[in-house]
């Protein structure tokens, strides 16, 4: 049989705690990560191409283009080991040119980079405690010089190059603030520190010897050739005593398991947590771009200001003020826009600023607006949509329209459209939302919140609640079907509840530890569930009786399928095998090869299959199961993948009666076309993002 292909289609997200993460590539295209990879967005066209991380990566730290812009460093942690790798942006696709993996000195991380002048040195900072500053002859990997930048394990936030000079690097981070020239096969420091210092957040070059500096305290500093020149304190120009200006969302209230977030040193939430509870009200300075006129600097949770240099004066002056705009979706807009900017970059012409922000936004604006707007604050606009901007806990797709349906922590629903990849509804609660599924009409969504359960209409410009279960908590649940019936999740307790007149028509009682994974046969007269008891259940949904049973307490399972034919149940777990059960006896268990399998789906002609991993990764295979490592893998996080669903494209919708569509037999399809199923995995660590990938079975 042939082989199972990949590729990744479209990605809805941004990992906003990699170090320098959006830049232009040209004019049209801007680059940023989200998942495992980087994207090429084409701002005009919409459409996205990818860099892909390196496998076994468990997370992108930091990032740089080169001043030419033919080359992309990646700094990441690959099986605990840190590494960099440069891809050549010029080739189409995007090639490895090197990979920096083998180093003679001690490193962790490497948590900022930057290229010199001519592209051809790279400058790397690794983390506390070592601290080392790195100059690279980077394609012949060679280390022309290393020096150790603290002593104290005070985090540093960044390096840079001179924009004219090789030899000139400047280091900001916690209480210093240093300039290095190279000479001589070392990095001397050419400056000495005068006053107090500074917890120093970011930097830029404006000129070949003068740097734009901002702090943690508002405080913007211009320095020449070392020297201090100008300084300046941004106004605070509204109250910001408000706690939840800065707070980094938490998932206590969740009971999801989540691995422990392994963001890199030092990371946004570190650089709050280094400055005083006193300094929280200040405006932090976390990101300075430079322009042919001067520069902007993010100014405190929702705003970014432009300083214009004066003629004939080496001082700047406030020129304009942007600001991120109020959500009307939100459940208290007057949060929506109490995010800090991490990340400013002009475009090649400087027509238009992007940011992305501390909750995972990307926002851009066209610089003709802030002229027009004398006075006033210009505002920001979205770049492409609202993110999502906390760990997301739910996925489902729908069987009749090209739609995903999504919810997170962040307390918001979100529905997107798979075709045109874009966002076609929005809507923020007030309690976070677990569980999620989409009516096969694509007209209603069943939602498990932290409160109730709540079956809710698809409007055009709303989601709105029409019915209420008093289930809490609900971490799964799922219509069937045909959509005459949805289950829902309370513990060990599965509830099933009749469309038509909205009643609960059963209560399926049997599991003795917590139910994770539930799912319908085809003719929806079954429920497959499985558990942390080790158990797995097929519940007759005509007698509410249990049909079969599997149950082994040595493993609690994390996700289970069923056949087409609802002959053979498969489940995954914590036990390292995918196992196929067949009337209450395992036929076989197929090892997972040292990971755990998270999340299984199979494909509607039953010849296909799809698990996630623990490790991020996506395992194609084809149906009967092969006993050796017979599949193709994929990369798609950097983390635990903990959703997995199946859509089917315009024309392929098999079995399925729906107007306009195409009805093929779905193995002629296998024979003698390209299946084309989309699918999309979700990870709930830093990505917060959806992974669309094109599976052709040819």
């Amino acid at each position: 049989m042939s082989a199972v292909v990949a590729q990744t289609l479209h990605v809805f997200g941004l990992r906003s705690h990699v170090a320098n993460n959006i830049f232009y590539f040209d004019e049209q295209i801007i680059i940023f990560p989200s998942g495992n990879h980087c994207v090429k967005y084409n701002v005009d066209q919409k459409w996205q191409k990818f860099i892909p991380g390196s496998d076994k990566s468990q997370g992108m730290l930091a990032l740089s283009i080169s001043p030419n812009r033919r080359y992309l460093a990646i700094s990441e942690t690959v099986q605990e080991k840190p590494a960099i790798t440069i891809y050549e942006l010029s080739s189409i696709p995007c090639r490895k040119r090197k990979v920096l993996n083998n180093f003679d000195f001690q490193v962790q991380k490497f948590i900022s980079m930057a290229f010199s002048p001519d592209s051809k040195y790279l400058l790397a900072q690794t983390s506390p405690p070592e601290s080392n500053l790195v100059y690279w002859l980077w394609e012949k990997q060679k280390v022309m010089a290393i020096v150790r930048i603290d002593t104290q394990n005070n985090p540093v936030y960044q390096v840079s190059f001179s924009p004219q000079d090789n030899t000139q690097v400047c280091v900001t981070g916690n209480g210093m603030f240093k300039l290095l020239r190279f000479t001589e096969g070392t990095l001397k420091q050419t400056n000495f520190q005068r006053g107090e210092p500074q917890n120093y957040l970011a930097h830029t070059w404006v000129a070949d010897d003068k740097i734009i500096v901002g702090t943690d305290t508002g405080k913007l500093f211009l320095f020449e050739s070392g020297d201090q020149r100008w300084e300046t304190s941004i106004m605070v120009k509204e109250p910001t005593h408000d706690s939840k200006s800065l707070d980094v969302i938490q998932e206590s209230e969740s009971l999801i398991e989540f691995p422990p977030i392994s963001s890199p040193l030092p990371s946004y939430e570190q650089m709050v947590a280094t400055s005083s509870h006193s300094q929280l009200a200040m405006p932090q300075v976390f990101a300075i771009a430079a322009y042919s006129k001067g520069f902007a600097c993010s100014a405190g949770p929702g705003r970014v200001l432009l300083f214009e240099k004066m003629e004939e004066k080496d001082f700047y002056r406030e020129s304009r003020e942007i600001r991120i705009p109020v959500d009307p979706q939100s459940n208290d807009p007057s949060q929506s826009d109490k995010q800090d900017v991490l990340c400013l970059c002009f475009s090649p012409s400087e027509e238009t600023l992007v940011a992305s922000t501390s909750k995972n936004q990307l926002y851009s604006i066209t610089m003709s607006l802030t002229e027009i707007s004398k006075g006033e604050p210009a505002h920001f606009e979205y770049l492409m949509y609202p993110l999502h901007s906390a760990p997301i806990t739910g996925l489902a797709t729908c069987i009749r329209k090209p739609l995903i349906a999504t919810c997170s922590l962040d307390r918001s629903i979100r529905i997107w459209n798979y075709e045109t990849n874009t966002l076609e509804l929005f809507k923020e609660y007030q309690e976070e939302a677990y569980s999620i599924s989409l009516h096969p009409s694509g007209h209603f969504i069943v939602v498990g919140f932290a409160d109730k359960l709540r079956l809710m209409n698809l409007l055009i410009d709303d989601i709105r609640s029409f019915k209420e279960y008093s289930v809490r908590g609900c971490r799964e649940c799922s219509f069937s079907n045909g959509g005459h019936l949805f289950a829902a999740v309370s513990g060990n307790v599965i509830h099933v509840y009749t469309t038509t007149n909205l009643e609960n028509i059963s209560s399926l009682k049997g599991h003795t530890g917590k139910i994770r994974s539930i799912v319908w046969n085809a003719d929806d007269s079954k429920l497959i569930s499985g558990g942390t008891d080790g158990a797995v259940y097929e519940w007759n949904l005509s007698t509410g009786k249990r049909e079969t049973e599997c149950v082994l307490k040595s493993c609690s399972y994390n996700c289970v399928t069923v056949s087409p034919d609802a002959k053979i149940i498969f489940a995954v777990g914590s036990d390292h095998t995918l196992k196929e059960i067949a009337d209450s006896s395992i036929l076989r268990e197929i090892s997972a090869f040292d990971v755990t399998y998270t999340t299984i789906v199979i494909s509607h002609s039953g010849r296909m299959m799809f698990v996630g991993t623990s490790v991020g990764t996506i395992r194609a295979m084809k149906y009967p199961l092969p006993l050796q490592k017979e599949f193709n893998e994929y990369q798609a996080h950097a983390g635990p993948i903990t959703k997995v669903s199946r859509a089917l494209s315009p024309g392929t919708q098999s079995h399925t009666c729906l107007p306009h569509a195409l009805f093929v037999p779905s193995t002629s399809q296998c024979l003698f076309s390209l299946l084309s199923l989309s699918y999309l995995f979700i990870h709930h660590s830093l990505n917060h993002c959806l992974l669309t990938m094109n599976i052709l079975f040819v």
